[in-house]
């Protein structure tokens, strides 16, 4: 390790141990349920696997899977880059009422 990389180190470490300490209880409870839930998701998945030794996939299945994943993957970044050109062209502001000039004059009228 350089010397140059040393002080980044050290504040990336000091930053670290700063958010930590200012994590309130729920954020740990929400942090250690996630990981509760990606183990057992792991788990599941393996003992599903192994449950079913010699069985092989064809070459459809994986075909498929490709397919499937990839089609995944261009919804969720069509509706990224969506998300990213409605909050620069700024669809995303506040709705603010506008009220039709017609209106205004028939209450003065009345």
């Amino acid at each position: 390790m350089t010397k140059a990389m040393a002080p980044t180190r050290t504040r990336l470490i000091r930053n670290l141990v700063v958010s930590l300490r200012a994590t309130s209880a729920g954020g740990y409870v929400l942090i250690v349920s996630l990981g509760v839930l990606l183990v057992a998701a792991v788990v599941i998945a393996w003992i599903g696997w192994a449950s079913a030794p010699g069985t092989e996939v064809p070459a459809a299945g994986y075909f498929a899977l490709a397919i499937g994943v990839g089609f995944s993957l261009m919804v969720g970044f069509g509706l990224m880059a969506l998300v990213f050109a409605s909050s620069r062209l700024g669809y995303d502001e506040p709705a603010e009422l506008i009220t039709p000039n017609h209106v205004e004059n028939e209450r003065d009228c009345a």
